[in-house]
């Protein structure tokens, strides 16, 4: 069974140290290909220089809507730049986040726009952030869609609405282990049925959102890469299916949207 995780923030502190070894065990989960997430300049930088000392990592170049004021018109250019490297396969993370606000709504927005026309321009995927923020997110999205190529709305969470709105839009959905949170991700148990099998896509956040139905329990609480095995496993239940139909269908998809050659 290979899987790909669309989603690993590799270049957190917590992966400094033994980064090889988590890798390792991703490897041996059957994690073949995983996509470090750009989330300002500096970590874009180094997803970017990651995916250089690692065959199975790719990554992608962008300025999280935490951090939006800090997509200057420097700073943009800089991140276009990077999207010059054949490991950099994606715009983002970007979107909008109105659940915790770290960045003025303007502001947000006005970086999220600035990412959609650079996406636009260089025709690359555009990998997205939505917390709390349906339907000024789709609005906005609306306006450029035509103009963009690929579309994937990660580590998706939100309500039916918000769903059938990306996927009328044509977005692919990422799904992480909130999914497995019976506390606030329940909802997602039927919603991930609606997903059209050719837009699903899973991933770990890692090393955020640790699936809460992992047995045993990890010791700790950082989630890493290998547990996208159990991710799998758990949709695949939901939606009906066996976990090797799963992994091949998510796998292939993955691929295509991101571009990635063969393993």
């Amino acid at each position: 069974m290979s899987l790909i995780d669309i989603g690993a923030n590799l270049t957190h502190e917590s992966f400094a140290d033994d980064l090889p070894d988590v890798l390792g065990r991703a490897t041996a989960a059957g994690v073949t290909r995983l996509i470090v997430t750009g989330a300002d300049l500096a970590s874009s930088r180094a997803a970017r220089e990651l995916a250089h000392a690692h065959d199975v990592l790719y990554a992608t170049a962008g300025i999280h809507p935490h951090h939006a004021g800090d997509a200057t018109p420097h700073a943009l250019r800089e991140l276009e730049a990077l999207l010059d490297d054949e490991r950099v396969v994606a715009v983002g993370e970007t979107g909008l986040d109105f659940f915790r606000d770290f960045s003025p709504r303007d502001v947000q927005a006005r970086s999220f726009e600035a990412h959609m026309e650079i996406a636009a321009r260089n025709q690359m995927p555009l990998f997205l952030h939505e917390r709390d923020a349906y339907p000024r997110f789709a609005d906005m999205l609306r306006v450029h869609r035509a103009d963009l190529g690929k579309v994937v709305v990660h580590c998706f969470t939100g309500e039916r609405s918000a769903l059938h709105a990306y996927l009328d839009l044509d977005c692919h959905i990422g799904i992480t282990g909130w999914i497995c949170d019976e506390r606030r991700g329940s909802h997602l148990l039927e919603l991930v049925q609606d997903i059209p099998a050719e837009r699903l896509m899973i991933e770990t956040d890692a090393p955020y959102l640790m699936p809460r139905t992992l047995r045993p329990k990890p010791r700790t609480r950082r989630n890493e890469p290998c547990h996208l095995a159990h991710i799998a496993a758990f949709v695949a239940e939901r939606r009906g299916i066996d976990a090797a139909s799963l992994a091949a269908q998510t796998t292939g998809n993955a691929a295509d949207f991101f571009g990635l050659p063969a393993p």
